[in-house]
């Protein structure tokens, strides 16, 4: 393809990407800019709501950030409409007028993701967008559902085209430098999701634990439940001052920001187990194994039935009687 033929498609793309951003800003009026805490010199993070990703909330259900260097800047997920992407970039523009070099994307659920239209192309220079290694076999599985989701539960229509793929991948690990400020990504094995990632701030000691952290939100299983138990045990290695959770408030408590997490999974490891043991169904099993009384789980009606099915289905191939907790993985 000549030259200028590519310079057009590119620029094609930018118009619709950025028209699609904006049409679905305008459509919900003026974007006021997200409210952000900076919880480290130079971090900067917006809690989502503690409630399921839904038109009641406009999507705005999960934790955002980003991270300014000297070079510039960059963005820890985007949120779930091309709105609130919208609006975390009104927040990084009152904060610095660094350009946003990088967008890391945790993990491949429309509420991290969705945003990211705002930032494809409709800056110069362009962003680069980071995940996983396994993101984008991940988010062009799902990619049909989150359109349709978006048109039937939130009446915004999309094009394929503002769903937006990372152009640099991370395999084990891997260093961004900002400019006098390295963050460490880490790709983990299967655990919230199959693709689940997390930021490391050497500076401020943060670590962005997206998903594989929850707090006060019920955890939801998406990936593997002995997966995630083997993934707690070896974060708890990491050394830190501040954890930033994919849902609830930021902690300086580690590794005691992730009990709470951990009694619950490893009771639905132990409970799914056992009841594989009685030779209950899957459906005996969703409605006999519940939640331990006095929990501060909130959502539980909406994922603890779901966690007990997906726990059920991948538990149900091991031999019951053998089976021993997970050991620590190695990313």
């Amino acid at each position: 393809m000549p030259t200028f033929m590519r310079r057009w498609m590119r620029g094609l793309r930018a118009a619709i990407l950025l028209c699609a951003a904006v049409a679905v800003a305008q459509a919900a009026g003026a974007v006021t800019p997200l409210a952000v805490v900076e919880v480290k010199p130079g971090l900067f993070v917006h809690t989502g709501a503690l409630e399921d990703w839904a038109p009641a909330n406009g999507g705005d259900v999960a934790n955002l950030g980003f991270v300014v260097g000297s070079r510039c800047v960059a963005v820890i997920d985007t949120g779930g409409t091309p709105a609130i992407g919208q609006a975390l970039k009104g927040a990084i523009d009152r904060v610095t007028p660094l350009p946003v070099c990088y967008v890391i994307n945790t993990h491949a659920h429309p509420d991290h993701v969705l945003g990211n239209v705002a930032f494809a192309e409709s800056s110069t220079p362009a962003p680069r967008f980071v995940a996983s290694a396994r993101f984008t076999q991940a988010l062009t599985a799902r990619e049909p559902y989150w359109l349709n989701s978006l048109k039937r539960d939130f009446d915004i229509t999309l094009p394929r085209t503002a769903i937006v793929y990372p152009g640099i991948s991370v395999d084990k690990t891997m260093q961004l430098d900002l400019g006098d400020r390295v963050l460490t990504l880490q790709a983990w094995p299967t655990a919230h999701t199959d693709n689940d990632l997390t930021v490391y701030d050497q500076r401020t000691r943060t670590l962005f634990a997206s998903d594989l952290l929850f707090v006060r939100h019920l955890p939801a299983l998406d990936g593997s439940l002995r997966g995630w138990v083997s993934v707690m045990e070896d974060l708890k290695r990491v050394p830190v001052d501040t954890v930033v959770p994919g849902h609830g408030p930021v902690s300086n408590e580690w590794p005691g920001a992730m009990d709470a997490q951990a009694a619950y999974l490893g009771a639905l490891l132990r409970d799914t187990r056992a009841a594989l043991r009685k030779h209950l169904t899957i459906q005996q099993a969703v409605d006999s194994i519940g939640i331990a009384p006095g929990t501060p789980w909130l959502l539980t009606d909406r994922f603890h039935k779901r966690n007990v099915t997906a726990a059920y289905a991948e538990l149900e191939w091991e031999d019951p009687d053998t089976a021993e907790a997970p050991k620590a993985s190695k990313p």
